[in-house]
């Protein structure tokens, strides 16, 4: 591998594991604001356009009130107040969805240009996965809050940060070993 491949393969990388941190500070606003369960169905693809007009706020907020977080703590809750809470968790979902395509797009375009040893591909294949993965155990999370109880497990949140550094470590190691 050249120089300059190993340049923008680690860029790449590196600002990877920037991402992922601004996803856990994201992560952890959610948290602080209680914004968490505010979105009740995890759509990977088609969620990624939030409500636009008042109809479509309206009916995402229909949803949200019959779960338990609305029922049992968020009565009084007004749309306006809804709006500010669904804006976190969806900001969180978003940098979610943008890490997959900031992750796919170079991998293909490195593979396509046959610029990655196949050590490098299966360690990229590997990352790839466990971003996948954590994804899924994010929304895996968010259920255990819409069931009875409005309220997100601490050991699941704990084990989804610990997800989230593994990933960024296992990252980081990577870019410095290029």
């Amino acid at each position: 591998m050249d120089k300059k491949t190993k340049h923008q393969i680690t860029t790449w990388l590196i600002s990877a594991c920037l991402l992922i941190f601004l996803m856990v500070i994201i992560g952890g606003i959610t948290r602080l604001t209680r914004s968490g369960l505010s979105m009740v169905e995890w759509h990977p693809i088609s969620g990624i356009i939030p409500p636009i007009s008042d109809r479509a706020w309206q009916a995402e907020f229909e949803k949200y009130q019959n779960f338990p977080e609305y029922k049992m703590l968020n009565q009084q809750m007004t749309l306006g107040q809804f709006k500010f809470i669904f804006f976190w968790e969806y900001i969180h979902r978003l940098i979610g969805r943008l890490l997959g395509i900031f992750f796919i797009i170079p991998f293909g375009y490195f593979l396509i240009k046959k610029k990655l040893n196949p050590q490098l591909i299966k360690k990229l294949l590997f990352m790839f996965l466990f971003g996948g993965f954590q994804g899924l155990y994010g929304w895996y999370m968010v259920q255990s809050g819409l069931i009875d109880n409005p309220h997100i497990s601490h050991y699941r949140l704990a084990v989804l940060l610990v997800l989230a550094f593994g990933l960024m470590a296992y990252i980081l190691w990577t870019a410095l070993d290029i």
